[in-house]
Order: C-alpha cells, then sequence, then structure tokens
C-alpha cells in the first residue's frame, strides 16, 4: 500500500511538472505565431487551465516532499507530546478543510457537467474538463493529509518531518 500510495503521490507531482511544460508550449507557441503573423486561438485560456492544473496536482506532492510554509519558531521548544497534539489538531484540521474542498470541488465539476457549461473564448471547452485536475488535485492532496494522519495516530513521524529536517540541517 505504501508503495501504491507514495507513486500516487509521484505520479501527482510529474503531472503538475508536464502542465507547466504545456504552459511553456503555449505561450511559446503563442509567441512564435505572433512573429509569422497568426493567432494561436484561446493560448491565454489552455495556459490557465494548465496553471490551475499544475497548481492542484502540485499540492500533495509538496506536502509529502516538506515545501509547504510551516512556521514552527513556535513549536521547535515545546515538548514532544504537546507539540504531537499541536501538528495531530493541526493535520485533522487540515484533513477537514480539504475533505470540505474535496467534496465541493467533484461537486463543482459535476453541477459544470449537468448543466453543460462552456467556456467563453474563442474555443468553447466544457468547463467541467479543466475543473477534474483541480479536483484531483484536492482529492490527492487529501489522501496524503489522510495519510499523514494515521502515521501520527500509529506514533509515526509525518511525511513532511523528515524533509523539514533536512532543510534545518542545510541551514546550519
Amino acid at each position: 500500500m505504501r508503495s501504491l500510495l507514495n507513486t500516487l503521490y509521484l505520479a501527482s507531482g510529474y503531472l503538475s511538472g508536464l502542465c507547466i511544460a504545456l504552459i511553456t508550449l503555449i505561450i511559446t507557441s503563442q509567441i512564435v505565431g505572433r512573429l509569422f503573423g497568426f493567432i494561436v486561438p484561446s493560448a491565454e485560456d489552455f495556459s490557465g487551465y494548465a496553471l490551475a492544473a499544475a497548481t492542484f496536482f502540485g499540492l500533495a506532492y509538496t506536502f509529502r516532499e516538506g515545501g509547504h510554509i510551516r512556521v514552527t519558531l513556535v513549536i521547535q521548544n515545546w515538548r514532544p507530546r504537546f507539540r504531537y497534539f499541536q501538528e495531530l489538531c493541526v493535520l485533522l484540521f487540515a484533513l477537514l478543510l480539504v475533505s470540505f474542498m474535496s467534496f465541493y470541488s467533484v461537486h463543482m465539476v459535476w453541477e459544470s457537467y449537468v448543466f453543460e457549461e462552456v467556456s467563453s473564448g474563442y474555443v468553447s471547452v466544457p468547463i467541467w474538463m479543466p475543473q477534474v485536475p483541480v479536483a484531483l488535485g484536492v482529492i490527492v492532496l487529501n489522501i496524503a493529509i489522510l495519510d499523514d494522519v494515521i502515521a501520527m495516530l500509529r506514533r509515526q513521524s509525518p511525511s513532511y518531518k523528515a524533509h523539514e529536517n533536512e532543510l534545518h540541517l542545510e541551514e546550519v
């Protein structure tokens, strides 16, 4: 199971990188097109869709790698027991919040599909299509947070903690 979850987080990170490469290709084609006198229809729309996908696909991978900002100035000197409960409470709150986001992201995709919403750019795109990566990214983040909550309840260190310690050692 651990291997499957790590593969899921890594795949999410790769998809994020792929979306960033896609943005680069779209913008480059738009620049080259202007030089040769043609326009790439809805380039800004597709770049925006890819940016949203890159952002949300990257959330779980960044969380697992300790890349999200954590302010540890206060809690770093707490006794281990207090720090454990503080981190568990924060993870439970994050799980609640991201579960809420996951539910409503999926609901947003479903409503866009049911009501047949389309974009208003040169190229009409069903809105549910660019919304799917957003919902998938939030769901994978939800799984990653749940994974760390379970690790904390088993008295194991959460995934971001190991990378946080690595970053701290590099600063010294």
